[in-house]
C-alpha cells in the first residue's frame, strides 16, 4: 500500500485542524480549574453527547467488534449490546443526580455520600486507581489499536507510532481542558463516522465482494450474520448472550458503560448547563453508540471473512507486522489498505480521529483526579487556579508517558476487554444501589473494590483451570457482591449529618432513605417523577434503541418483514417515551 500526496496532505491537515482547536481553547481553558477540567459547567447537550460518543468510538473499538463477528458472528456483540441498560439506567435515574451534586469529579462524591477518614482515604486511593492504574490500561488498549493500524496501514513501528499519536493529543489536551477536548470530539466523530461509512460502500463494491447482496449469501460469511446466538446450543447462547443481558450489565464496572454513571461519563453529565441537558446528552450518546454506528463496522468485518479468511491469509499479506499481535481484530485494519487514494487518507484521518478523541478524554479525566482528588485534596488545599491547570497539564504528560510505554506489551483487544471487566466484576450492583439505599458506606465500597480486584488477579494471573470467562465472571462478581453486602452490615453507617446533607443536595427517590429522611425536620422535595416511571423510561429507551439497531441490520440484510416490526416497535416506544419524560 502506498499513501499519495493527497492522502498525506488529508492527514496533515487533519492534525494541524486539531492543534488549532486546542490552541483555540487554550485561554478559556487557563482560566481555572472548572474551565480546564469541566468547561465552565456551561456546555450544550449535543456537544457533550457527541464528545461521549466519540471517545467510545476508540480506534480499538472497529477492531475489538471485528475480533468478535470473526470469531463469534454477529451476535456475540451482545457482550458490548447488553450495556445499553446500564446506558438507559444512567439517562432516565442517574443523570439529573449526578448533575444536581455539582462536584468536580466523580470521586468527590464519596466525601459527599459517605463519612469518615474511610471516606477520604476512598477518595484519594480510587483517584490513583482509576486514574492511574485503570486509566493508563484503558489508554494502553486504546494505543494498541493505533499500533495495528499503524504498522498494517503506514508501515510504521510501534514506537514511531505512539511517539506520534503522545505528542499530538497531548498538544492539544493540554492547552485546551475539556473544552479542547469536547470541540476536537464534535470534529472527530463526524470525520470518524463519514470515513468508516465511505470505507464500508467501497469494500464491499470491491470485486471479491462484489456488492452487499452477495457478501450477505457468502457461505463464509452467512453463519456468522444472525443476530441473535443459537439459543439450543447452550455453550454459546449462555457466554454471549445471558450472561451479558442477567448478569454483567448491572454487576462490571467498565469505562463508559459504569453502573449508575461515572469516569468520563459523569465528568461530561457535571459539565452540562442544567440537569435536562445532562439527560438529553447521554441520551444522545447511547442512541448514536449502539444504534448509530455499529454496522459500517460489522460488515466490514464480516467482509474480511472473504479477503482474510484466516490469520494465516493476514500474516501472509502483512509479513512485517510482529506474529505476536497478528489476531482477528487485525483483520480490519488489513481491510483497509484496500482502499483507494483520497479515500485511504480520509479513513487513515478517520482512525486517528478515533484514537485521539478517546485518548485526549482519559487524559483529562485522569488529570481531574490527579489534580482535584490528590493534589488539591491531600497537597495543597489552597493551590490556586493557575497551580491546578499546571498540575493538570503535567499529569497529563506524565498519563501519556505511562500509557504508551503499556501498550508496547498488549497483543489483542479482546484481551484488555476482558481484563477490565473481570477487575470490575462485582462492583457494579454497589454502583447502583449507594444512591437508593443509605445503609451503604464507605467500607462497603472498599471491599468491593478490594476483592474485585484480587479475584480478577487470581483469575488472570494465578488460576489455571478450565473455567470459561463468563464463568469466572460470575464467580467474581458472587463473592464481591456477597462481601460487599457483609462489610455493610458490620460496619458502622455513615454519619447522619453527612446523610441528611446528601439527601437535601440530591434528593433521591425515598423509598431507601426513610431513616435518614425521617431524622430531618424539614421536607424534601420529592422528585416529580416516580422511579418505577424512570424505570420503565429505562426500559422503553432499551426498546428503541435495539428497535433501531435490529431494523438497521434486518433492511441491510433484506429481511423486510422484521425491519417492518422493529420500526413500529421503535415508533411505539420513542412515542411512549414522550408521553412519559418529564422535566424535573
Amino acid at each position: 500500500m502506498q499513501l499519495t500526496i493527497i492522502d498525506w496532505t488529508i492527514i496533515l491537515a487533519f492534525f494541524v485542524l486539531t492543534l488549532g482547536i486546542g490552541i483555540y481553547a487554550s485561554k478559556q481553558a487557563g482560566k481555572s480549574s472548572k474551565d480546564f477540567f469541566l468547561s465552565g459547567r456551561n456546555m450544550p447537550w449535543w456537544l457533550l453527547g457527541f464528545s461521549m460518543v466519540a471517545t467510545t468510538f476508540s480506534a480499538d473499538t472497529p477492531n475489538l467488534v471485528t475480533d468478535i463477528v470473526r470469531t463469534n458472528g454477529v451476535a456475540g456483540n451482545w457482550v458490548w449490546w447488553a450495556f445499553l441498560l446500564t446506558g438507559m439506567a444512567t439517562v432516565w435515574i442517574y443523570a439529573k443526580l449526578w448533575r444536581r451534586s455539582e462536584i468536580t469529579t466523580d470521586l468527590e462524591f464519596y466525601e459527599l455520600r459517605y463519612s469518615g477518614p474511610e471516606a477520604t482515604f476512598l477518595r484519594g486511593f480510587r483517584a490513583i486507581y482509576l486514574g492511574v492504574f485503570f486509566n493508563v490500561m484503558i489508554m494502553a488498549t486504546v494505543l494498541l489499536a493505533g499500533i495495528k493500524i499503524g504498522g498494517v496501514m503506514l508501515g510504521l513501528s510501534p514506537v514511531q507510532t505512539v511517539l506520534i499519536v503522545s505528542v499530538v493529543t497531548v498538544a492539544y489536551s493540554a492547552l485546551g481542558g475539556l473544552r479542547g477536548v469536547i470541540l476536537t470530539d464534535f470534529f472527530q466523530f463526524i470525520l470518524s463516522m463519514v470515513g468508516m461509512v465511505a470505507a464500508c460502500i467501497f469494500i464491499l463494491q470491491l470485486p471479491e465482494i462484489g456488492g452487499l447482496e452477495k457478501l450477505i449469501t457468502h457461505p463464509s460469511v452467512k453463519p456468522k450474520m444472525p443476530m441473535f446466538p443459537d439459543f439450543s446450543d447452550p455453550s454459546i447462547a449462555i457466554p454471549i448472550f445471558f450472561i451479558p443481558l442477567a448478569v454483567q450489565w448491572w454487576s462490571s464496572w467498565y469505562p463508559g458503560a459504569e453502573p449508575g454513571g461515572g469516569g468520563y461519563v459523569a465528568q461530561r453529565m457535571l459539565s452540562a448547563k442544567t440537569e435536562r441537558d445532562a439527560v438529553k446528552a447521554t441520551l444522545f450518546f447511547n442512541v448514536a453508540h449502539y444504534a448509530l454506528r455499529p454496522w459500517p463496522w460489522i460488515l466490514i468485518a464480516l467482509a474480511s471473512l472473504i479477503i482474510f479468511p484466516e490469520l494465516d491469509s493476514i500474516k501472509e499479506s502483512f509479513p512485517h507486522i510482529d506474529e505476536s499481535i497478528v489476531a482477528n481484530d487485525l483483520a480490519f485494519p488489513a481491510m483497509l489498505t484496500l482502499l483507494p487514494t483520497g479515500l485511504l487518507g480520509i479513513v487513515i484521518a478517520a482512525l486517528i480521529a478515533a484514537l485521539m478523541s478517546t485518548i485526549s478524554t482519559h487524559l483529562n479525566w485522569g488529570a481531574s483526579y490527579l489534580v482535584n482528588d490528590v493534589y488539591v485534596r491531600f497537597l495543597d488545599k489552597n493551590a490556586s487556579n493557575v497551580d491546578q491547570v499546571k498540575i493538570g497539564r503535567i499529569s497529563t504528560l506524565v498519563l501519556m508517558i505511562l500509557a504508551s510505554i503499556m501498550a508496547l506489551f498488549l497483543t489483542n483487544a479482546m484481551q484488555a476487554f476482558n481484563i477490565l471487566l473481570q477487575i470490575g466484576a462485582g462492583t457494579g450492583l454497589l454502583f447502583l444501589l449507594r444512591w437508593f439505599w443509605w445503609r451503604i458506606n464507605a467500607y462497603s465500597e472498599i471491599a468491593a473494590m478490594v476483592i474485585s480486584l484480587l479475584m480478577a488477579i487470581y483469575f488472570e494471573v494465578i488460576y489455571d483451570g478450565a473455567l470459561e470467562g463468563h464463568e469466572r465472571l460470575c464467580i467474581s462478581v458472587g463473592i464481591t457482591t456477597i462481601v460487599w453486602i457483609g462489610a455493610t452490615f458490620i460496619t458502622r453507617p455513615t454519619n447522619m449529618v453527612t446523610l441528611k446533607s446528601f439527601v437535601n443536595k440530591i434528593r433521591p427517590h425515598q423509598t431507601g432513605w426513610q431513616p435518614v429522611i425521617h431524622d430531618i425536620d424539614n421536607t424534601i422535595a420529592a422528585p416529580k417523577t416516580s422511579l418505577g416511571t424512570e424505570i420503565g423510561l429505562m426500559f422503553l429507551g432499551c426498546v428503541a434503541v435495539y428497535a433501531a439497531l435490529f431494523m438497521t441490520g434486518y433492511i441491510i440484510y433484506g429481511q423486510m418483514t422484521l425491519a417492518g416490526i422493529s420500526a413500529i416497535a421503535l415508533v411505539i416506544a420513542v412515542f411512549l417515551i414522550q408521553q412519559l419524560w418529564k422535566d424535573e
